[in-house]
């Protein structure tokens, strides 16, 4: 077997950092600057308009209390294996999420995670990820299926939890069946295995962190001057969420996947368009781009475990 010497195996690592740093920043510039539906100056004049110092505050310290949220969701579930500080999740989450930026659906994230933690834990690290994913995503379905009964798309929510039952169902009556090793019964022996303080303080911060994001995107709308009720601006805010998530996409696309469905339902309320893809784009890049600039420094300062 040849033995790569230890300065090559260095070099390596520092180009395989450097091409994720500069492939998010890429994509990035990419997005904002060749993106045809965003009119800068009207945004700009609009911005300098509206744009205050508390009220920028004010938006910002819910991008804060997004990341915040899921680094403490984070540490929170690693604690089943090992106890991390809130700094240790703070790279490790920031980090993954620059590395699964131009990956679909962020499923960089997941390998992203695992190299920071030794190669025999990687599945449980995997696994971990995805409860921490999960009960986000039953959330966003949860509330979705509402907001889509709250606006009076009834036949489609009812659709949806007929679907997720017949879902249930099968899973049910097929929970034995293994496919290469694995089953949905042997998924539901690993659930159980993680404590159920675990889990309950998971839900809670995925709440939280639900809330926070959704709301963020509320008083978006409201600084921009669309005035419509509460109830009906969330449910919307809640059905874009649920829809643009249930579409295969990557996180630097995630403006243009929510935009495009936001434009459809706020149209429908005589949203102006513009306001809608700017409002999408603002999101995008207060809980997007802004934690990928501060993930590149934790991917860049990356050490592999042999080093």
């Amino acid at each position: 077997m040849i033995s790569i010497p230890h300065k090559a195996k260095q070099f390596v690592v520092f180009l395989v950092k450097l091409l994720i740093v500069s492939g998010a920043f890429y994509f990035i510039y990419d997005q904002l600057a060749h993106n045809d539906q965003l009119d800068w100056k009207k945004f700009t004049v609009l911005v300098k308009e509206k744009a205050n110092f508390w009220g920028i505050l004010f938006l910002l310290s819910f991008s804060v209390a997004n990341r915040y949220l899921e680094i403490l969701k984070w540490q929170n579930l690693v604690r089943f294996i090992k106890p991390i500080t809130i700094g240790e999740s703070t790279k490790q989450v920031l980090g993954a999420l620059t590395a699964g930026i131009f990956t679909p659906n962020g499923l960089g994230e997941y390998a992203g995670k695992a190299l920071y933690f030794d190669k025999k834990k990687t599945k449980k690290i995997i696994f971990l990820n995805l409860i921490c994913n999960g009960i986000q995503m039953l959330l966003t379905i949860v509330f979705g299926t509402i907001g889509l009964f709250l606006l009076g798309y009834e036949n489609y929510a009812i659709t949806l939890i007929v679907a997720f039952l017949i879902i249930w169902a099968i899973s049910f009556f097929t929970k034995s069946i293994k496919i290469k090793g694995y089953s949905i019964e042997k998924l539901f022996i690993k659930l159980n295995e993680i404590p159920k303080e675990i889990h309950a303080k998971n839900n809670i911060l995925a709440l939280a962190r639900y809330l926070v994001f959704s709301h963020q995107y509320y008083f978006l709308f409201l600084a921009f001057d669309v005035d419509l009720p509460y109830l009906t601006m969330m449910a919307t805010i809640a059905t874009v969420y649920f829809l643009a998530s249930s579409l295969p996409s990557f996180q630097f696309l995630d403006f243009a996947v929510k935009g495009s469905v936001a434009v459809f339902f706020f149209g429908k309320l005589d949203v102006n368009e513009w306001i809608v893809v700017f409002i999408s784009t603002l999101m995008w890049f207060l809980n997007v781009v802004l934690p990928v600039v501060i993930g590149s420094y934790f991917v860049l300062k990356f050490k592999p475990k042999w080093n």
